[in-house]
């Protein structure tokens, strides 16, 4: 086996990927990285009846989208392909056949409704489960319907030392003869995994804690089969808020929605190492590059890590105020597109949105928030109730008067921006006698019908001056047909 640390994400297709299946991969990734090692994309496709049609593109999409790219795949080639297990298969009839003529396996003849009735018995007598080895000795040969199944020594431990757990013991006594070629010709992911993982030179075995009582079938395995087994390290799961295993019930079913509900790549990278890994106490935000050089197995946890929904919000927050206005409006883009208000408006472009998204940034936590915080921006079709022009405390004449003086000054202006606002419509509030909370927020209701808007002056900056002096024009037109006032 090679020296070079060699790891493989080595998913099944038999549905979308999920977080906890996500963050294994990165955690993978994370360790060739950091080791200078290759990280290789392995897609076990042996189990046809579960198949899903797009879980290989919605695996690959998944890990494009976070940026863990790998060195050997399905798309990529490499030196030990092919990388589907389905395109594999005289390896595995090859090993699965030299165990039982080294007597080490055997074919089974056993009927799928003899199993059943089998395991029903065992549960009557309140008996754990179990394929009772009924033709293990009978030196059966292959016939139609046959599977092939693994000699189990019958007494004796196996241990091996886990690179989070430490030393881990089974009796063998307690394991199963359990099935390594079933009937259709196809492995389970028992014998594929071993000789997959020895013929592509793996060296270490970075996988879910779910998968630790396979480990001493995989090590018989490899015993048998005269390979030398690679490292196991066994991570540890991901729990809801409510401590029950993750699951569909406690948010999004696939990696990818995650990505269309309008987070970011560089926050589910921070926020999937730390389920299970810390680099101390109190750190919570890594660059990709901090993750890469500070990653190491000594530090991933034996304990359940628990998924909480206001920590990624928290983080997604941080990190959409560190991009760029341009990087921002890129990103945007897609999700203001999907907005009818916005898309309908004629004014949503990127140039436009560069200058649109500093006004929003500090607010939005997902990307997905970013259209209904700033759709009045885009789109001139802004109702709302006249009536609210009025400050509690003003008449309806007064606000019109101020809404009029307001306008006059706004059109004098040389220069349409924020600064030049803010020095003039400052102290028109102090000449008309008015707080100047109360004049700005009739300009923001004018502007842009919302009493909770961005920054005011900002925000009629980007607005410009001719859409701007229009809302405010017919703000004015609204104020003076209203038939009555706020009491």
């Amino acid at each position: 086996m090679t020296n070079e640390v060699r790891v493989r994400y080595a998913p099944s297709p038999t549905g979308y990927p999920h977080l906890g299946n996500i963050r294994t991969a990165m955690f993978n990734w994370l360790f060739a990285r950091h080791n200078g090692g290759k990280f290789i994309v392995r897609i076990e496709d042996t189990d046809r009846e579960r198949y899903v049609e797009g879980a290989v593109e919605s695996i690959l999409e998944s890990l494009n989208w976070l940026g863990l790219d790998w060195d050997e795949g399905p798309d990529k080639g490499g030196d030990y392909g092919p990388y589907y297990q389905s395109e594999r298969l005289p390896l595995y009839r090859k090993a699965a056949e030299k165990l039982v003529a080294e007597g080490k396996a055997y074919y089974c003849h056993c009927s799928s409704e003899k199993l059943d009735k089998m395991r029903e018995d065992q549960i009557a007598r309140k008996e754990p489960p179990g394929y009772d080895r009924c033709c293990r000795d009978r030196g059966l040969g292959q016939k139609e319907g046959a599977v092939i199944r693994f000699k189990i020594p019958l007494d004796g431990q196996t241990a091996f030392t886990d690179l989070i757990r430490g030393e881990v013991t089974f009796d063998n006594a307690k394991q199963d003869d359990f099935v390594i070629l079933k009937s259709d010709g196809f492995p389970t992911y028992h014998l594929a995994s071993v000789v997959d993982d020895h013929a592509m030179q793996i060296s270490h075995v970075l996988r879910a804690e779910e998968w630790l009582p396979s480990t001493p079938k995989h090590l018989m395995l490899y015993k048998a089969l005269g390979y030398t087994p690679p490292l196991y390290a066994h991570l540890p799961m991901i729990l809801g808020p409510d401590r029950s295993k993750l699951s569909k019930r406690h948010g999004a079913t696939s990696t990818i929605e995650y990505k269309q509900a309008g987070y970011l790549p560089e926050t589910m990278v921070n926020f999937l190492s730390l389920l299970g890994w810390a680099y101390d106490d109190k750190t919570e935000l890594f660059s990709r590059e901090q993750l890469i050089e500070y990653f190491c197995l000594e530090k991933v946890s034996k304990t359940a890590a628990i998924f909480n929904y206001e920590k990624l919000d928290w983080m997604n927050g941080m990190y959409i105020r560190t991009l760029s206005a341009q990087d921002l409006a890129c990103r945007a883009m897609p999700f203001l597109e999907k907005d009818v208000r916005i898309a309908a408006s004629g004014h949503l472009n990127l140039d436009y949105t560069v200058k649109v998204m500093p006004l929003i940034q500090e607010r939005a936590k997902k990307l997905n928030e970013l259209a209904e915080l700033c759709w009045f921006i885009y789109s001139d079709d802004i109702s709302y109730d006249p009536a609210l022009l009025i400050d509690k405390k003003l008449t309806k004449e007064t606000s019109l008067s101020a809404l009029k003086a307001a306008n006059a000054r706004l059109e004098a202006l040389p220069n349409f921006d924020a600064a030049s606002m803010e020095e003039h419509i400052r102290p028109l509030a102090a000449e008309l006698e008015l707080k100047p909370g109360q004049l700005f927020g009739m300009l923001r209701t004018a502007s842009t019908g919302q009493q909770v808007a961005p920054p005011l002056f900002q925000t009629m900056e980007v607005l410009g001056r001719q859409r701007c002096l229009g809302r405010i024009a017919m703000a004015i037109a609204r104020l003076s047909e209203m038939p009555f006032q706020r009491s």
